[in-house]
């Protein structure tokens, strides 16, 4: 699935999104945001890593995680590095943290 497809099929749920990418083995620290998280891999893998439910999330092309507000997530980034499509919406959007595959939102 392209770029332009997952803009896409975010965009008709009425969400905006920014791309950022980083290097291999790049890391994030454990941290959270105030607001509903929407990220979705539009190139390479990336794991994510959900401390207070002790649980990691890998994500490769095409597969989505909605992080609500305060949701704890660190992360680490594949050998090839990793582009992601985020997008922000207002807290008490999103109920739980679900990772889902691609083909399946």
């Amino acid at each position: 699935m392209s770029r332009t497809e997952l803009e896409a099929r975010l965009a008709r749920e009425g969400l905006t999104a920014a791309a950022w990418e980083n290097g291999p083995a790049e890391r994030y620290a454990a941290h959270q945001h105030g607001y509903d998280k929407v990220l979705v891999v539009a190139a390479g893998r990336i794991r994510f890593g959900l401390p207070d439910v002790g649980r990691d999330v890998d994500l490769t092309v095409g597969d989505r995680l909605d992080l609500p507000a305060g949701t704890a997530h660190d992360a680490v980034v594949g050998p090839a590095g990793v582009t992601c499509l985020e997008a922000h919406a207002p807290r008490g959007t999103l109920t739980a943290a679900v990772r889902r595959a691609a083909g399946t939102w």
